[in-house]
């Protein structure tokens, strides 16, 4: 792609990404529940959140993957190839892993070097990659046929590249006290993760002709740039385990009743996305991403029309919320299988329609169909179903759920 069109694609992507985290970020502020247990009572039940939890789990994985790849590079050529890539993904990755699963001061120290660390290396690669070249030059570019991406694929990857993120929203605006935090959170990431970070590293690409990133931050700030790298990843990994202990604990508790302790969930969770890493995820991240950004934008388009326009379950919602508890068993359902179907089709819809923006087409398809087929269902079962909400259920793990 060119320039503008990496910037359109970016500025499509990033507009998609807004509108899902916005709309699920609100949801969570108000609820102060996490994406895996609100879709319990938008859309999905018991059942049916326990596969959006597991297919956040798994993506979450293989983002911990595709990370620990870009870390392991970075060791691999620390030690001068003495190991191979698989080793050093091997012990990276599970690094990390036990790094999370027990080292919570060390992580604190982690961000509060790696954030500042990382935005300094960017500022000197970017002046000491763009000074000595033409910038319209570089904008100008024209890429060969055979390297040449749709504008739709495009936005795809974008939206594709944090739709988890997005999905995941909830997670951390339930801690948000207005909306205009939820808002100004998801805004200034979006503008300064999306469009600046992004505009910079489409030039530093084009001017370097790679797309590698460990390649630029070693070939412009050597050990700096490895450091930088590794710290970063170990920041990034530390949120995808955090996810997947999440939605993993939704899904086991879900089916079984149970809970299982978080450590054990992280080190279980570590060691399957570093095999991800060296069974090489890397190589086929951008079919990752292309295969994310359909089939994750469904569940949110459902989620919203749920819980903005059908409302199904809100009045239970307000009801437990003010008493400070979750609604019971008895009053949550068990599975919607009309959400399900909706689910298949819009993901279906994303990877066969050839017009419009992948992404786009899924979840509006999918959020008309979950509409549809409520609306038809409610009109055919015209006798209300009673449920007592007579007990509540209080979270004993410290995540603070109501």
């Amino acid at each position: 792609m060119t320039f503008w069109q990496a910037m359109l694609a970016t500025l499509l992507g990033s507009l998609i990404l807004e509108f899902i985290g916005l709309g699920l970020g609100l949801i969570g502020c108000r609820e102060g529940l996490p994406t895996s247990m609100l879709s319990r009572w938008c859309g999905f039940g018991r059942i049916g959140s326990a596969m959006i939890g597991f297919a956040i789990a798994i993506s979450s994985l293989g983002w911990f993957g595709v990370q620990n790849g870009v870390c392991a590079k970075a060791l691999e050529y620390a030690l001068n190839g003495k190991l191979d890539f698989g080793w050093c993904a091997t012990i990276s990755g599970l690094f990390i892993t036990v790094l999370v699963a027990f080292g919570f001061k060390g992580l604190s120290l982690t961000a509060k070097i790696a954030v500042p660390l990382f935005f300094a290396v960017m500022i000197w690669v970017t002046f000491n990659t763009l000074t000595a070249m033409d910038i319209q030059a570089l904008i100008n570019i024209i890429p060969a046929e055979k390297d040449t991406m749709t504008l739709s694929a495009g936005a795809t990857m974008v939206a594709g590249g944090c739709i988890v993120a997005m999905l995941t929203t909830p997670d951390i605006s339930r801690y948000c006290q207005t909306s205009k935090d939820v808002f100004w959170m998801l805004t200034i990431s979006i503008i300064v993760g999306e469009f600046i970070v992004n505009g910079v590293s489409i030039l530093i690409a084009k001017a370097m002709g790679t797309d590698d990133v460990v390649n630029i931050l070693i070939q412009n700030a050597g050990w700096i740039g490895v450091i930088c790298t590794i710290l970063a990843v170990i920041k990034i990994n530390d949120i995808n385990l955090y996810c997947v202990s999440l939605s993993m604990s939704n899904v086991i508790e879900s089916i079984t009743g149970k809970k299982i302790n978080y450590v054990t969930l992280t080190l279980i969770a570590g060691s399957i996305g570093t095999f991800f890493t060296v069974i090489g995820i890397l190589d086929n991240f951008v079919e990752f991403l292309i295969i994310a950004g359909v089939i994750f934008p469904p569940i949110a388009g459902i989620m919203l029309t749920d819980y903005y326009i059908l409302r199904t379950n809100r009045d239970l919602l307000d009801s437990t919320r003010e008493e400070g508890k979750l609604p019971n068993n008895a009053a949550t359902p068990l599975i919607n299988y009309t959400s399900l179907i909706a689910w298949a089709l819009g993901s279906i819809a994303g990877m066969t329609m050839t017009m419009g923006i992948p992404s786009v087409n899924s979840i509006f398809i999918s959020a008309v169909i979950y509409f549809c087929l409520s609306i038809l269902k409610r009109f055919f079962n015209k006798i209300p179903r009673e449920i007592k909400n007579d007990q509540g259920f209080n979270s004993s793990d410290g995540r603070n759920f109501r």
